[in-house]
């Protein structure tokens, strides 16, 4: 297994998040299990946690915290970051919390179902701890070109 999708709570059944691991299966070269932890969070929380850490004082869909630096499109050993190993043996590439509140808001606004909306902003998360990001248009078109990918592989489609 190359992914670990770990959270807790009714939000991200174990049945998707399993599935999210196989679709990013082989997604980067690896001799660990990658670990990503979710977290869940409302309206108020992802506010103060953007306003603390970003300097942004308002509510967002998702905020991520990635672990490694400088892997992105690069191979990840274990022997590189033993300092990310967990008691497990996972190499944890960093959190990311997600405001249901605002997915649930924008699955309206985008005319597609809340889970449609839920995984893509897990992947998009996820993206960000491996290292994509969306700061250029050419850096933007490939994250989304990745996340589109994962998507796919899980049946999710933006219609």
């Amino acid at each position: 297994m190359d992914f670990q999708i770990l959270c807790e709570g009714e939000e991200f059944p174990a049945e998707n998040a399993r599935a999210l691991e196989r679709a990013l299966q082989g997604f980067v070269k690896t001799d660990v299990t990658l670990a990503v932890e979710l977290l869940f969070v409302g309206g108020e929380e992802i506010r103060r946690l953007n306003r603390e850490l970003r300097g942004i004082d308002k509510v967002t869909d998702v905020l991520s915290f990635p672990a490694l630096d400088g892997v992105k499109g690069e191979a990840i050993f274990a022997d590189e970051h033993p300092y990310e190993i967990d008691e497990e043996g996972n190499l944890l590439l960093g959190s990311i919390a997600i405001c249901c509140e605002r997915a649930k808001e924008q699955a309206e606004e985008y005319g597609h179902s809340y889970n449609r909306e839920l995984h893509y902003l897990i992947v998009h998360g996820v993206m960000h701890c491996l290292g994509y990001d969306h700061m250029t248009d050419e850096d933007k078109a490939e994250m989304r070109e990745k996340e589109e990918f994962v998507l796919g592989k899980l049946g999710i489609t933006r219609l």
